[in-house]
């Protein structure tokens, strides 16, 4: 079978229209290939790719050793039901447990589905259905993510079918959530850093306060880490940063390399028994080589401190260069970094796309950056010259 590619980039973008859902809002840029933090357009012109498929490449693109892995596997076994063991799904349970000190993991295709499983599993062994959340929270786009995700935008077609049970406070007031706790609460659930809402990083010992609280009153805590994990804050994950230990985590993302692939992880004694969850693609073969390859590189090339330093090197430089008169505020945590400008932003990503580096625009008026954390520190000066000269 011989497929045929196509012709030009207004091809591709005009059959996009035609044969999918018009549920993303696109830039015009047909993306082919991509190594490192650099991707290549259809015409093979080369953009710093700061946006990192949204946290998720943080080895970069095509990185050979996560590419051997994927085809390694590839030629072994790609998919075999859960009804039998296979090793690749056991070494990253195994491994996911040493880097997160959580005891039980359930493997999953996403981050909406962990959000779904952590929900569900709260449920079960508390025997309760109330559920606190941020205002500003993201956690996903299914009807149980959905429900504990804040933004009316998200909401509003579908709110009929959420969850009722869903109490939503201020962010990084923990007080709030004391007092929002009554008998029928079976979680908190919370982001260490809220991404979607523009990189909103709480006060030092918010996440303490709440775990304590939590404890206090017997209820569960679930932190959504799958956009803070695996390197992106400067720490392995967000909850490293206050020393919290959750009882129940999801992850992502970061995870596959850009393999799908998700995770929901709990401590000892808070478990799913046979029969009560599961999923089909979920922990297969091949995506659990893939996200070995990848926590493997993070290890072996020392991104997590790499992320940690250029995160640092960043803000420092930007504070120290940028006209202030529209940046209200750089803020962030390792390589997940927000600038916060007086006006929307959407014009600045398109100034940036000109020339040659990708941005996200989120909140309307944040700039969000999650680059690879294989950037080099060339190209993240390259990118601050570049959006100084935009919002300039």
């Amino acid at each position: 079978m011989v497929i045929t590619m196509f012709s030009s980039q207004e091809e591709v973008i005009e059959k996009e229209k035609r044969y999918i859902m018009q549920t993303y809002k696109r830039q015009r840029i047909v993306l082919k290939e991509g190594k490192g933090a650099i991707v290549k357009d259809f015409f093979g012109n080369e953009y710093i790719d700061c946006v990192g498929g949204i946290a998720v490449n943080v080895a970069g693109y095509c990185h050979p050793v996560v590419v051997a892995a994927l085809k390694e596997q590839a030629d072994k076994l790609m998919h075999v039901s859960n009804l039998y063991y296979t090793e690749p799904q056991v070494k990253l349970a195994e491994k996911l447990s040493a880097i997160t000190g959580m005891a039980k993991t359930f493997f999953c295709n996403s981050g909406a589905e962990s959000i779904e499983a952590a929900l569900k599993l709260a449920c079960k062994v508390t025997g309760k259905h109330k559920f606190i959340a941020a205002e500003g929270s993201f956690h996903g786009r299914t009807l149980g993510s959905l429900s504990v995700t804040f933004e009316p935008k998200f909401r509003s077609v579908f709110e009929s079918l959420l969850l009722k049970s869903v109490k939503f406070v201020r962010y990084n007031d923990a007080e709030a959530i004391r007092k929002a706790i009554d008998d029928e609460t079976a979680a908190v659930i919370l982001e260490p850093i809220q991404g979607e809402t523009g990189v909103i990083v709480p006060s030092a010992g918010y996440l303490k306060e709440v775990r304590e609280i939590c404890t206090e009153k017997n209820v569960l805590l679930i932190l959504d880490e799958i956009q803070t994990g695996f390197g992106r804050t400067g720490r392995w994950f967000g909850k490293e940063h206050e020393g919290v230990e959750p009882d129940i985590m999801t992850v992502a993302k970061a995870l596959g390399a850009g393999f799908p692939i998700g995770a929901m992880l709990a401590k000892e004694g808070i478990e799913f028994e046979t029969g009560e969850h599961g999923s089909t693609f979920g922990g297969n073969p091949l995506a659990c080589a893939t996200a070995l390859a990848s926590i493997t590189v993070i290890e072996d090339e020392k991104l997590v401190e790499r992320s940690r330093e250029l995160g640092e090197y960043f803000i420092e430089k930007a504070h120290d260069t940028w006209i202030k008169s529209i940046v209200k505020e750089i803020r962030g945590k390792g390589l997940m970094i927000g600038i916060e400008l007086t006006k929307p932003c959407g014009e600045i990503v398109e100034k940036a796309l000109e020339r040659g580096i990708l941005i996200n625009c989120t909140a309307d008026n944040v700039i969000r950056l999650v680059p690879p954390l294989v950037i080099s520190k060339e190209q993240v000066d390259r990118v601050i010259a570049v959006l100084e000269e935009v919002i300039e």
